[in-house]
Parts: C-alpha cells; sequence; structure tokens
C-alpha cells in the first residue's frame, strides 16, 4: 500500500469515528487511545505514522500538543463529567529535545481547582514520552464552561485500542466531503501532508480542525504559533519551550499567526506569535524560546 493510500484511508477512519458524538475530528483522526481515565489522572496515547510525520519523519509538533492539551483536559472533566466542556485557559511546554519517535503517551496529573474563582479553573501537569524518552512536560488551565448557544454536548467516548473498530463507511456527508477534498488537497500538494493539512502561518478553519464545540482545537493553534515563531529565526535554532495564552474562541474561515522576535542572542532566542481569527480578533497569544543548536 502506497504511502498516499495509508494517509488517505487514516483519514476515512477518523471520519467513521467521528460520527460517534463527544469527541472531534482532530482526535479521531489521530486515534487518540484513552489508556486509562480517572479521578487521580490520565493516560492517552497516539501511534506514530506517515499521517502525523513531519518533515523529518518525527511526530508533528500538532500532534504532540494535541494529546498534551487532551491528557490535561481530561484530567480536569474527570473530576466533573464526562460530557463537560472545559475550555483552555493556558498551556505551558518545555521540550527536552529528544526526537518525537512514536508511539507517544502522555500523562496528565489533576493538580486541583483555583480557589476563591467564580468559575471551575481546573489545574493540570503532564508530561509526553516517545519512543527515545521524555519529550516534554508543563502544566495547563482548564475552565469548565457551557456549550455555545444550540450546541449538546455528548460524553467523551474513552476510545482505547481495546476498542471494536469504526463501521465502514458507505457514504459521506456534505462535511465528511470536504474533510476528504482537504487532505487530497494536501496530499496533491506534495512535500508534508500534517503540514499541509493543519499547516500555518495560516489555517483554513472546519471540521477538520475543530473541538468539540466547532472552534479551531487548541493543540492546532499552539502548532501553528510555534510553526510561524520557527519560521521567523533561521533553520539553526531549535524549539525550547512555549507558553500559551488563549484569549478568545477560535473562529473564522481562517486564523493566521504573525511572530515578531523578541531577543536573538548566540545562544538563546525568544519569539512572540499572536494567533487572530475573525475580525481580527486575537485568538492566542503565545512566547516562545529557542536554543541555537550545534554539535
Amino acid at each position: 500500500m502506497s504511502q498516499r493510500e495509508v494517509i488517505r484511508r487514516r483519514v476515512l477512519r477518523g471520519i467513521a469515528l467521528n460520527r460517534t458524538p463527544g469527541f472531534h475530528f482532530p482526535g479521531n483522526f489521530l486515534d487518540v487511545s484513552f489508556d486509562h481515565v480517572d479521578r487521580r489522572g490520565t493516560r492517552l496515547s497516539i501511534d506514530a505514522g506517515a499521517w502525523c510525520a513531519d518533515a523529518r519523519g518525527e511526530v508533528d509538533l500538532s500532534a504532540v500538543a494535541i494529546l498534551a492539551d487532551l491528557a490535561l483536559g481530561a484530567s480536569v472533566r474527570a473530576r466533573l463529567s464526562r460530557e463537560t466542556r472545559v475550555a483552555t485557559v493556558s498551556l505551558h511546554l518545555q521540550f527536552t529535545g529528544k526526537p518525537r519517535t512514536g508511539p507517544l503517551r502522555a500523562r496528565g496529573e489533576f493538580q486541583g481547582f483555583f480557589q476563591r474563582g467564580a468559575g471551575r479553573l481546573g489545574l493540570g501537569r503532564v508530561s509526553v514520552t516517545g519512543g527515545d524518552g521524555q519529550v516534554c512536560h508543563g502544566s495547563g488551565s482548564f475552565m469548565a464552561l457551557r456549550p455555545p448557544p444550540g450546541v449538546t454536548l455528548h460524553p467523551v467516548p474513552l476510545r482505547n485500542r481495546r476498542s471494536p473498530g469504526p463501521a465502514l463507511i458507505k457514504e459521506l456527508d456534505e462535511s465528511e466531503k470536504r474533510i476528504l477534498a482537504r487532505a487530497d488537497a494536501a496530499l496533491a500538494a506534495g512535500g508534508n501532508f500534517i503540514e499541509n493539512f493543519w499547516g500555518g502561518p495560516v489555517l483554513g478553519n472546519g471540521l477538520h480542525a475543530g473541538n468539540r464545540v466547532g472552534h479551531a482545537q487548541g493543540g492546532i493553534l499552539v502548532a501553528l504559533a510555534a510553526s510561524s515563531a520557527a519560521a521567523s529565526l533561521p533553520g539553526d535554532w531549535g524549539l525550547t519551550g512555549l507558553s500559551a495564552w488563549y484569549i478568545s474562541p477560535g473562529e473564522g474561515r481562517t486564523l493566521r499567526a504573525k511572530s515578531t522576535i523578541i531577543h536573538r542572542g548566540g545562544l538563546t532566542a525568544v519569539v512572540n506569535t499572536a494567533v487572530t481569527g475573525k475580525d481580527r480578533r486575537r485568538v492566542l497569544e503565545v512566547v516562545t524560546t529557542h536554543s541555537a543548536l550545534g554539535g
């Protein structure tokens, strides 16, 4: 089977999984396995493959960020209910420089709710490991929110590798056809599939990149910002950390990232990136740190 066929089948599998309500297409496309979820913490994992490989053959940062975001969010949701909407408020990741080889496993730990808050702001920490060791560690905060008007949230289906596979798809609806058309366009563009599918500095919004309420998924937005930040520096700089603050929902037909170098020394650099969406409203603010590569 060719690489194109492998990727296309993966997209169709994600569409089939997405027909079960409660999750979102990015998570179903990556086939996130909820290996363990309880009030003490979570263990989630994804396999590596051509569908999520970057230009170097490692798992793309978007998949890493989605996995970390989901592990953190699931650890907070486990203290509430499976259908609760938990919106990412902040996400902080520190990278070790280890290759992002699969399978990737994320461990999320609930760290309590912010005290005296008017809402339920849950706090957590996360660690992601791959075939070569720890890839990153970090923390995040998530606010429990009501769903938007007209949106009914279902319990998150805690699928894992022991769960039965999805039913075969015989016919796609219009929204599913748009996902497949975008995947075919990403394949036809040549180069790296996942960067074409979710890449930046401009993200075409839609079901293929959306979360449970139809806004751009938080991990994809972080990767969009990090990609823009990396593009603002020469190629001999490596990402060492990111801190992201979610300001408004990821709405609009397109979301754009714009980066500004704050500091560039001999060994370290700092870049500020803003992601904007509908009506040029700021969606995400990200500060990334980078290290000059050597050896």
